[in-house]
């Protein structure tokens, strides 16, 4: 298989047939390279990773499930270090390159795995998502991502970044192969089947300039053609705990902070890892957070969590940005893109802290790039989200996306 977009590293370009039948015979598939494969060393971005690590023992279940229905592994994807960027550059393996937005980023940190589907190189693939990790790429890339209910995907064999954030996504690029390893992934009981009332997230969209914005309001009038107007409400509004998106994205940071320095301080100080200057200054800035601060954050998080599980009851679906904008360009420089970050986080933080299912659907554009539009769910609604995405392909509402040529 020609790589021309760098989508693969070089130590993940090994193959493994799938099962001789199964839901997912005749399809390809790639995973991010912090997803465990028997017998090959997870490189998780970073050489000096690589190098202190041993082979995996076993294979992750979520590679391993696809396997078994059918699915061919092409290889594993470029990943911004240890999971941690938007942009999806990354100082050792280059940066994939964006077959629908040329000149442009990915996005990070499951880059890898968008381009190689949106470049048609396999049909779906495996990422991970903490603050926006598939959210974004998909969005940025042009092509359908999920980020599922936390909790519902095994994570054995995956490497932590944040635990109590962390999950699985997939990218594909039409809904009816995202449902089918939906189908393969996911485990427990689906939750609500019937899309109830649309809640369109006000306050999100405030983060947005008025050119992203309205875009994905004409994506958000799409949806009620199906889905019946929609409502508008702050969702960090009245009655909710921490009265704006941007303190919802301060709990995030010091979770996320918190459990992250946890994970891999260790190795941090034995190894002194050469890591790009984006991903560093995030690792000094999680170094900085307090156990004290992390636990703080843990309980308010429950609470963001429970309310959200019961604003979204019955069915609800909640339309919200799946970034702050298009892919930025690429090559910019750590001062160019911390305010596009700084932006992502109130979004991002949303599903995360709710332990919410979030898919991304390619709705819309600017100056002729891709741009995502979010729908959310309560836990465990996954499968409605899937289906529901097939139902607006199947009213001509969405599109499958083609390989660009």
């Amino acid at each position: 298989m020609d790589d021309e977009i760098g989508a693969f590293v070089p130590h993940g370009r090994f193959e493994i047939a799938g099962a001789g039948d199964g839901i997912l015979a005749g399809t390809t598939f790639a995973a991010k390279d912090i997803i465990d494969v028997a017998s090959h060393v997870t490189g998780c971005g970073n050489p000096d990773w690589l190098r202190t690590h041993e082979s995996a023992l076993i294979t992750a279940p979520t590679i391993q499930r696809c396997l078994d229905e059918g699915a061919d592994f092409r290889g594993k994807t470029v990943t911004e270090e240890l999971a941690t960027g938007l942009t999806g550059e990354n100082i050792h393996y280059g940066t994939p390159l964006n077959r629908n937005a040329p000149g442009r980023v990915s996005g990070g940190s499951s880059s890898g795995s968008a381009a190689a589907v949106a470049a048609g190189l396999v049909d779906f693939a495996l990422g991970s998502d903490t603050g926006g990790s598939v959210r974004s790429p998909a969005s940025f890339c042009g092509v359908y991502g999920i980020r599922p209910s936390h909790g519902r995907i095994p994570m054995a064999g995956v490497m932590p970044l944040a635990a109590s954030l962390d999950v699985v996504g997939w990218f594909a690029r039409n809904p009816d192969l995202l449902e089918k390893v939906g189908s393969v992934l996911l485990d427990g009981n689906s939750g609500h089947q019937t899309c109830g009332r649309l809640l369109i997230a006000s306050d999100a969209f405030e983060h947005l300039d008025s050119r992203t914005s309205e875009a994905l309001m004409e994506a958000v009038a799409k949806v009620e053609k199906l889905l019946g107007p929609g409502t508008s409400i702050p969702v960090a509004g009245e009655g909710a705990p921490s009265k704006d998106l941007c303190s919802w994205a301060l709990i995030a940071r010091a979770l996320w902070g918190a459990e992250s320095w946890a994970e891999h301080c260790a190795w941090i100080e034995a190894v002194q890892p050469k890591f790009g200057t984006g991903v560093a200054a995030r690792f000094e800035a999680r170094a900085e957070v307090s156990a004290e601060e992390g636990e703080r954050a843990a309980v308010e998080r429950e609470a963001i969590s429970d309310y959200l599980n019961v604003l979204l009851d019955e069915g609800a679906v909640l339309a919200l940005p799946s970034g702050p904008g298009i892919a930025p360009l690429i090559g910019g420089s750590d001062v160019d893109i911390d305010p596009f970050r700084a932006a992502n986080e109130p979004l991002g933080a949303i599903a995360g802290l709710g332990r919410l299912p979030q898919i991304v659907l390619p709705m819309a554009e600017v100056d002729g790039f891709p741009l995502g539009l979010g729908l959310a769910a309560r836990n465990g609604n996954d499968e409605m989200l899937l289906g529901l995405a097939r139902s607006l392909r199947d009213a001509g509402l969405v599109t499958d996306m083609e390989i660009p040529q």
